[in-house]
């Protein structure tokens, strides 16, 4: 089945997808990965969403920030999320792709910084992201700064 990407911005999504979204981050946030953090920070209202359907069950998704909310000069890509069932299979590497593209249609050329996990870091590499700052502790999770220039 092929996906389904749907990019929005927050007050457009239905609250079926604004449902799914939620579930997914803490699915994998919250429970999979053990921590207990606020999810909600008050930037999704302020970002555009980009969500990937297979059929109707929501499979990945990204935050897509404006510059200036998350980094005083560049636009990030926040809450990168995939299900369990579909990890390994692409869906990823595909999501980080559109939410790039997605940047740079909604918010022109500029870099794009992350605040990546530590263990994914070969990962965003792989998209041309570089380390731009020291190790840092997020909710008991290693993080390092990454930028796309």
């Amino acid at each position: 089945m092929e996906p389904t990407f749907i990019c929005k911005p927050f007050a457009e999504l239905t609250p079926f997808e604004l449902y799914d979204m939620l579930r997914l981050r803490s699915d994998v946030f919250v429970v999979e990965q053990t921590c207990v953090f606020l999810d909600m920070d008050n930037k999704d209202q302020k970002c555009q969403h980009l969500l990937l359907y297979r059929g109707s069950e929501l499979v990945a998704t990204s935050r897509l920030v404006p510059p200036g909310l998350s980094y005083p000069d560049a636009m990030s890509i926040g809450r990168i999320v995939s299900s369990r069932a579909v990890r390994g299979t692409g869906v990823g590497k595909v999501l980080v792709e559109r939410s790039i593209e997605a940047c740079y249609r909604l918010y022109g050329n500029g870099p794009i910084k992350i605040g990546a996990q530590l263990y994914a870091k070969g990962f965003y590499e792989s998209f041309g992201f570089v380390q731009s700052g020291p190790v840092y502790d997020e909710d008991g999770i290693d993080h390092i700064e990454m930028t796309k220039a």
